[in-house]
């Protein structure tokens, strides 16, 4: 099929089953991946909807210019649907967003305001504020305001929604969706349950914002706001998108557990997400006792992972916000440093100088021994050593007089505790197989390494 322009390729995204991350939930889970649409996100949709009612309306003319505060996608979508129509784009957003949207946006042909973000919604310096006089001061402009702009849950009632139901042929149980301006979980939610209005809603929050206690207590508690680095979802004001109505209930998820499974998506799924894919699939393992065998959850992943190149996905960007907890390792990662290298072995009827030679030129202190591939027996320096001290000319005996005990293989997946708890005064390594059944072997130094 041939489309007349990169427009008419947005939506209808495919819905994939998620077979390791979620592996403890009873009921099945499915992420709608919006990453595949043209500008890598699902504000793609709502860009287009606010740009074609707003010409309908009158409010955008031909030559004007579009001003949007945005964290980046929307923006992308804007800047996408600009070039194809013909306008010019002003974006303001915040000093949290990451480099690569704003390079983005600039690549897009966009002008970019970054705004302070540790600042109230009403202060002159925020992008809200920012975006809004520009739109005063700028002839023939046009300023979306997707926060409050009801085309945005339009796009999601006349596109998500049914989009989920027919993929799903209404067996979709659990609706679950990061929230920032509303329009997707709200639009999405309209529709679902008008279907089934038995169908859940949880909306993923994050700490200082302000969504959580607002749904259950009705009051809007400017306590609970304060920075957070989690991008895409939470907000310090109550968009006008936000029907707390379709919502049935909010978790919150820690920028730390976002970020770390974000990482995991895409290191156990091949799925390259954002921010608030992580955070949803982390809120969604905390409220696992929710669902039950024959459950159909539906996670919708708004943006891609190429937006967080520079920060979360980033190991020094994770390590300074001390995201990389030792905890999170697997043994398989402790292996990064050497897992192209062929592991090596001696055979039992090597003899112990040939163990020592083998040492020296690989610069390692321990070999497994092996026969055909069955790993019989290990030796390390420490051993030799002390066994050579009590007699020098056992050099020309065979390893097989002294070797010890086969280093125990671990899982690729075990945790660095699970790891160090086999390594001890009598055991030096371990072995663990990566998805090719290719053996490596992990070390205390290799811990270490991975601490860092």
């Amino acid at each position: 099929m041939i489309y007349d322009n990169i427009l008419d390729t947005i939506g209808n995204t495919p819905l994939v089953r998620l077979n390791k991350v979620c592996k403890d939930i009873k009921g099945d889970v499915v992420v709608k991946i919006e990453t595949v649409n043209p500008g890598n996100s699902i504000k793609d949709r709502i860009a287009l909807q606010m740009i074609v009612d707003a010409e309908a309306e009158g409010k955008l003319k031909p030559g004007g210019t579009i001003i949007e505060a945005t964290s980046g996608n929307t923006g992308m979508g804007l800047a996408i649907a600009a070039i194809v129509k013909g306008y010019k784009c002003i974006f303001t957003t915040n000093d949290k967003q990451s480099k690569e949207k704003i390079d983005i946006l600039r690549a897009m042909g966009a002008e970019v305001i970054v705004c302070p973000t540790a600042v109230s919604a009403d202060d002159p310096r925020s992008y809200y504020s920012v975006a809004e006089r520009l739109n005063k001061d700028i002839p023939n402009s046009y300023y979306p305001d997707q926060y409050n702009n009801l085309s945005n849950t339009k796009t999601h009632y006349e596109q998500t929604g049914p989009e989920i139901w027919e993929a799903t042929e209404g067996k979709i149980t659990h609706l679950v969706v990061g929230v920032g301006t509303g329009g997707t979980i709200s639009g999405t939610a309209k529709y679902l349950k008008e279907q089934n209005p038995n169908v859940k809603i949880w909306g993923i929050d994050t700490y200082g914002s302000v969504f959580k206690k607002y749904l259950e207590t009705g009051e809007f508690d400017e306590k609970e706001i304060y920075a957070y680095l989690t991008e895409g979802i939470g907000e310090d004001i109550i968009p006008d998108n936000v029907n707390f109505d379709l919502i049935d209930h909010f978790e919150k998820v820690t920028d730390q557990d976002g970020a770390l499974m974000a990482r995991k998506l895409a290191r156990k799924e091949g799925i390259f997400a954002g921010y608030s894919a992580g955070s949803a699939i982390a809120g969604l393992l905390q409220m696992k006792d929710q669902i039950k065998e024959g459950d159909l959850v539906v996670v919708i992943f708004h943006d891609h992972g190429s937006r967080y190149v520079g920060k979360l996905f980033n190991d020094d960007w994770m390590r300074e916000r001390g995201f990389l907890r030792k905890e999170t390792l697997s043994a398989i990662d402790l292996i990064d440093d050497h897992k192209f290298d062929k592991l090596v072995t001696l055979s039992p009827e090597d003899s112990i100088g040939e163990a020592i030679d083998k040492m020296t030129k690989y610069d390692i202190s321990q070999i497994p021994i092996a026969v055909n591939g069955d790993f019989t027996g290990s030796i390390d320096d420490a051993h030799i050593f002390s066994e050579c001290m009590k007699n020098p000319e056992l050099r020309t005996e065979s390893i097989s007089t002294i070797m010890q005990d086969p280093f125990p293989f671990v899982e690729a997946d075990d945790s660095v505790e699970v790891v160090s708890s086999k390594i001890n005064r009598n055991n030096s390594a371990v072995l663990v197989k990566d998805s090719d059944d290719n053996v490596h072997i992990i070390t205390k130094q290799d811990i270490i390494s991975g601490l860092r």
